[in-house]
């Protein structure tokens, strides 16, 4: 079935347009990197631009117009076939940049797949070791007998749902920005699920075992030694992809060489940016930190934690969508204070699939 709204031949032009909008907040406001944009038009442009490009859409679908007939813009406004076009718009651009979003914060560890309403999500594991060979007489016929398996983990995606109060009037009416609506939107399910995410993979790698042999998976402590050792089992179990080195800024800050005596001049990775992009031949990439707004000023993101990961291999968290977002108005007329809200409902689920081996350093 078809995951979004097929929009009109305007459809390429929304699209275009609002990906662009999203890029210029993400980049000049959020102050993330990675997205495109056309920075010849101010942002202030491009939020008019885009919203007049919505409505334009939505009254086209609806077929419905505030500059025909005797209707007010407050009876229009309330008219069910303009609020069902309008929010079919709302949840196409929402399931089109979530992934693309999402993609940037934790595409690092989690793999994104999509799938029909109904769906759940099967994942072959095979084993990524090879057979042994023994040393036998010349009268052997055989050897110790060697089989593999292969795992299975199923998907089930779960409903989650946020609810706005909105004044549809005002938002049809040009006074309340839709667009900026729907940015909150994919800005509120990005948040929650980055954090669900990455809950998922801090609690795998930290349940590897942290046992005193020298080539075990959780190390305790930096030690930049055992950092190289670690990163080079990663990279040979994962067929000799090279692994990166992830964490919060606060985390990679503790990742330096182990002379007490190194020097780091103005222009040097760990004075401008607080850690050194390349540890001994091994990149380092930033995980930006997320905000846990169900609990102010707390953050989700551990920082006392290196991972190391090899995402060119493979990815450890599975992020799977059932289909499309949905949406449920409330008029104001049911409402005692006569205040009108919409839910976006999101199904997804989360599961760690993988058979690439993966490291973790706990920074003490």
């Amino acid at each position: 079935m078809n995951k979004s709204i097929c929009f009109s031949s305007n459809e390429d032009v929304v699209k275009t347009a609002f990906r662009d909008y999203m890029g210029h907040y993400m980049t000049e406001v959020a102050k993330r990197q990675g997205f495109i944009y056309d920075n010849t038009v101010s942002f202030a442009e491009k939020e008019t631009k885009i919203n007049k490009l919505m409505m334009d859409e939505i009254t086209r679908m609806s077929g419905l117009s505030f500059s025909n007939g005797m209707a007010s813009p407050e009876m229009i406004a309330n008219n069910p076939n303009l609020r069902w076009a309008a929010f079919a718009v709302v949840n196409s651009l929402i399931d089109m940049i979530v992934p693309e979003v999402l993609d940037k914060s934790i595409g690092m560890y989690t793999e994104q797949r999509v799938g029909a309403y109904g769906d759940s999500f099967s994942f072959t594991v095979e084993p990524n070791d090879l057979f042994y060979v023994s040393k036998v007489g010349h009268d052997q016929r055989t050897t110790e007998f060697q089989k593999q398996f292969v795992g299975q983990m199923t998907i089930v995606p779960e409903n989650r749902a946020l609810t706005v109060s909105v004044n549809f009037y005002k938002v049809l009416c040009d006074k309340e920005s839709l667009a900026k609506f729907v940015m909150k939107a994919i800005l509120s399910l990005e948040a929650q699920i980055t954090k669900e995410v990455y809950v998922a993979f801090d609690t795998a790698m930290a349940a590897l075992p942290t046992t005193s042999a020298t080539d075990n998976l959780h190390l305790k402590g930096w030690n930049a030694d055992s950092a190289v050792r670690l990163a080079q089992t990663v990279s040979t179990y994962n067929n000799g992809v090279d692994p990166v080195f992830i964490g919060t800024k606060l985390a990679l800050n503790k990742a330096v060489p182990a002379d007490a005596n190194y020097r780091y001049d103005i222009q040097s990775d760990f004075v401008r940016v607080g850690y050194l992009r390349n540890f001994m031949g091994y990149d380092a990439l930033e995980l930006k930190q997320v905000a846990d707004w169900k609990n102010p000023h707390k953050l989700v993101l551990n920082d006392k934690r290196i991972y190391v990961v090899s995402p060119a291999y493979g990815k450890i968290v599975k992020l799977c969508y059932e289909g499309g977002s949905r949406t449920i108005n409330r008029d104001f007329e049911d409402a005692a204070d006569m205040t009108a809200s919409t839910t976006i409902f999101k199904s997804y689920g989360i599961g760690v699939a993988t058979n690439a081996l993966a490291g973790v350093i706990d920074i003490t």
